[in-house]
């Protein structure tokens, strides 16, 4: 992930402004670092297992990274 690229994008747009292409590349970089950090925690999720009050062992990644709410 080239996240100084993003924010060399960022200081450039708070102060001289971006041309189109920049503006497209910058949407890009953040959608690709929006996708890598949720795969992240989806990862961190499935390897998370929590006992229940019951004893009942659960899988955070089953319980949680089924849901789509949005």
């Amino acid at each position: 992930m080239n996240i100084e690229r993003i924010n060399e994008l960022a200081r450039k747009s708070r102060t001289v402004g971006l041309t189109p292409e920049e503006k497209a590349e910058q949407q890009k970089l953040r959608q690709e670092y929006i996708a890598a950090v949720k795969m992240n925690l989806r990862t961190q999720l499935d390897n998370i297992d929590v006992q229940e009050k019951d004893g009942t062992i659960t899988n955070l990644g089953e319980k949680y990274g089924k849901q789509r709410k949005h």
